[in-house]
């Protein structure tokens, strides 16, 4: 464990000490003001990076163009140093600013403190990243920066030691950029941290850990977070002792030391940068001038005693104290600094209001002016029309709410009149709602013309004497051509490197394109997945297998909070095309035999779910991804590696496109909608329906997000009147989304001659051996008998009950 002499006064300017101070003193003063802009209502809620300032300055002076920072909400002080961010930015995210030159890291999407810098452009395409100063969207779960954290740094290893990316010198300079992350001292007490920081111990990356240490976790100190009360000194077992020993360097230093956390940082990104060698820098004696947030005080948990403290070992205070005493400047210079630093973070907030009110004024007087004209020309309610129009004009602080609410509320009142004024007033309304769509709901897919739903379909073909063959092979070929078109195309998961996966579909490749190409991890979903989405953040494209779908419970949680909404939350500032694969569905046993789509479907919206019956189909929708900007999850089915299939000869160029469903079965009876491995034993049982002339028509809607983009089920329901939605997750799970989906999203049901059905598995997981399959998941005889029940219901003459 090392800690670093300071000696930095010989080495920083004057001017750039004092530009540090002045950046220093905005960053506390924005601090202070954001306070009260909420007290004020001006903002939602606050949180904010006092008592960060000081380490915050001396890790920007070594961050270079071509870095990436994954941090957490506190790095105010770090971005506006490294010039990423505006004190009117920052406001304008305190107060929601929808507009992206007002906010360009999130378009008043998230709230104030998570920064992130445009890495594509208007059209959606990369910036090279490294001219730029780079850095992740953030998000608000404790430690959740920590995954992706991981496959930034491990995306500049990737660079350095695989000579087929050198061609892509917009995204790395041989692989010298460093990963920096941040975070509290609390959130190192989550299980993701520790998994993130032993993985970039195996991995040897270029990943540069922060821990702001202010002693507590909201209201809850340290004693009570961490053994020993330190995180350095639980971690010190990764310390290495000699550059040929793989582990850490770790560093540990004063947070109001500014002369020491400049040498210190100095010191270790020296070391990441070069050496490839992943560093923790624990930042002690941190403060926290106002508290966790907004939500409340610090005085209610913190003892006198810490308070005093605090205050006398301010950072900002402390560096004021070593500047006057190295004579680098007077008090009067000092005071000027903190005197103009407060006139502008004053302006700043002044000019971000004034913009935000400005841009919402524009509607809302349009409002009350289109209100008051549809006060005179109503023939009633005259009087509550003005009323609503008085309330309106009468707002403090107005948001774009207001307007709508009112102009809604209006409408209801002249739903039996017709007026030009109405005319008017619901074109506006119409126009304003269009525009509103694009502030808050549009980017939850790509845009660009890289869109998933762009990439056209391109039908496998067969050789005549093409051998059957079991269907891992399929894949093999697939990704066996991928890895040889793209090399920025790689593999990672547990057993998919020498063993080719635990299934074997990429056997023999590791050996054929390097264990950089196809790698065995350790056992860790979550930074499994983390190390994807770094890696596709950096222009690479990566292949993250979680090994059964039961185990991505382990990862849903990074998949939801962070790939699925990254171009949501940053309104297409970001992307991350992660392709994830695993396997589930049937086999055996409790932990192996998931099929929990339900809850994936719910949590991952803003990426794609691929669920294709075998094994030529899941090949065509890597293919299609591979041409996207889209991230996916693609689920094989577990039980159809073995099964034969036939490899196509343009096995590299198929697709399959996303949203269209596949009829693999004509009928005029019942629509039967399935996917998966549900689609082998729903065809089975329509072939035992036929013999009873009961005639199915089976589609394996192939892909759940997106679903049917072209309602081709509600055709099949025009002709057969009757559907029954059958899967293997549980009651109530994604059965009925797909019939959400056709019955209310495509008004399929006014063609139903009887309630549409669903058939799922049962509520429990299925126990071990075959008989515990076919009593808790449904079978052949289970969908004879729903669709036999859905023709009883409405010709019992003809079909009469069966029991």
């Amino acid at each position: 464990m090392q800690t670093a002499e300071a000696s930095i006064t010989q080495k920083l300017s004057t001017q750039e000490i004092l530009n540090d101070y002045r950046i220093g003193w905005e960053s506390r003063q924005a601090s202070l003001t954001g306070r009260k802009e909420v007290f004020m209502g001006k903002a939602k809620f606050g949180i904010f990076g006092d008592g960060k300032e000081v380490p915050q300055l001396a890790m920007a002076k070594f961050f270079q163009k071509g870095d990436f920072r994954s941090g957490y909400y506190r790095d105010q002080t770090f971005m506006f140093a490294i010039g990423e961010l505006t004190l009117q930015q920052y406001f304008a995210q305190l107060y929601a600013h929808t507009d992206l030159e007002a906010d360009p890291s999130t378009a008043g999407r998230s709230m104030n403190g998570h920064f992130g810098t445009r890495l594509l452009d208007d059209e959606g395409k990369w910036k090279n990243q490294v001219e730029m100063k780079n850095s992740s969207a953030d998000i608000s779960p404790t430690a959740a920066q920590m995954p992706r954290l991981l496959g930034l740094a491990y995306a500049s290893k990737l660079y350095r030691q695989n000579p087929g990316l050198q061609h892509l010198s917009g995204f790395s300079n041989n692989g010298n950029e460093v990963a920096f992350g941040t975070i509290g001292n609390a959130s190192t007490s989550e299980g993701v941290f520790f998994e993130a920081i032993n993985a970039a111990g195996v991995l040897q990356v270029p990943m540069l850990v922060s821990v702001w240490d202010d002693g507590y976790g909201i209201s809850v100190p340290s004693e009570y977070q961490t053994t020993k009360g330190s995180i350095s000194e639980i971690l010190s077992g990764f310390q290495r002792y000699s550059k040929e020993e793989q582990g850490y360097e770790i560093f540990r230093v004063k947070g109001w030391d500014y002369a020491a956390l400049c040498e210190t940082y100095e010191a270790a990104v020296r070391i990441c940068r070069e050496e490839h060698v992943p560093v923790l820098i624990h930042v002690e004696e941190v403060t926290q001038p106002q508290g966790h947030s907004t939500s409340g005080s610090h005085e209610r948990y913190k003892p006198q005693e810490r308070l005093d403290w605090e205050a006398e070992f301010d950072c900002l205070k402390k560096m004021r104290e070593w500047i006057l005493e190295n004579n680098i400047a007077t008090e009067e210079q000092l005071d000027q600094i903190e005197a103009e630093a407060k006139d502008d973070v004053r302006a700043a907030r002044s000019n971000a209001w004034n913009a935000f009110a400005e841009d919402i004024k524009v509607d809302h007087d349009e409002a009350i002016r289109l209100l008051g004209n549809l006060a005179e020309a109503a023939t009633e309610h005259a009087t509550e029309i003005a009323k609503i129009k008085e309330d309106l004009r009468r707002t403090i602080n107005p948001i774009r709410t207001d307007a709508m609410k009112a102009v809604r509320k209006a409408l209801r009142y002249v739903r039996h009149e017709r007026s030009e004024a109405k005319r008017e007033l619901t074109g506006w309304l119409e126009q304003v709602m269009g525009e509103n769509t694009e502030r808050y709901n549009s980017y939850l897919y790509s845009q660009s013309d890289e869109a998933a739903l762009l990439v056209e379909e391109i039908k496998p073909e067969y050789d005549e004497k093409a051998p059957l063959v079991d269907a891992r092979e399929v894949l093999r070929a697939c990704f066996d051509a991928m890895l040889a078109r793209d090399p920025r195309v790689f593999a990672i998961g547990e057993d998919v490197g020498r063993i080719g996966d635990v299934n074997q579909a990429f056997v023999g490749l590791q050996e054929k394109y390097s264990e950089l190409r196809v790698t065995d991890t350790g056992i860790r979903e979550c930074t499994i997945v983390g190390q994807g989405i770094g890696a596709a953040l950096r222009g690479l494209r990566p292949i993250s297998e979680i090994q059964y779908l039961d185990y991505l419970l382990y990862a849903i949680q990074i998949l939801s909070d962070d790939l699925a909404c990254l171009q949501y939350r940053t309104k297409g500032g970001q992307k991350a095309p992660l392709i994830v694969r695993t396997r589930g569905h049937r086999l055996e046993g409790i932990w192996h035999s998931g099929s929990p789509i339900g809850m994936i479907l719910h949590s991952i919206r803003g990426m794609h779910l691929l669920v294709p019956r075998n094994m030529t189909q899941a090949a065509g929708f890597y293919n299609t991804l591979l041409l996207s900007d889209e991230p996916a999850l693609v689920i094989e089915c577990l039980n159809g590696y073995r099964l034969k299939e036939r490899i196509p000869s343009n096995i590299g160029e198929f697709t399959v496109p996303l949203g269209k469903p596949e009829t693999l079965r004509e009928g005029t009876d019942v629509t039967v909608v399935t996917y998966g491995s549900m689609c082998r034993i729903v065809m089975e049982a329509a072939a035992q329906l036929q013999e009873h002339d009961i005639s199915c028509e089976v589609i394996d809607v192939q892909t759940l997000l997106p679903f049917d983009v072209d309602h081709l089920i509600t055709d099949s329901l025009r002709k057969t009147n009757r559907v029954l939605f059958a899967d293997e997750d549980v009651p109530g799970g994604a059965t009925a989304y797909m019939m959400q989906q056709v019955v209310d999203e495509q008004d399929a049901w006014r063609y139903l001659d009887t309630k549409p059905k669903c058939l799922s598995a049962h509520a429990h997981r299925p126990p071990y051996a075959s008989d515990g399959d076919y009593f808790s998941k449904p079978n052949t005889e289970d969908v004879f008998e729903a669709v036999y029940s859905l023709m009883h219901d409405s010709d019992p003459e003809n079909f009469p009950a069966l029991f």
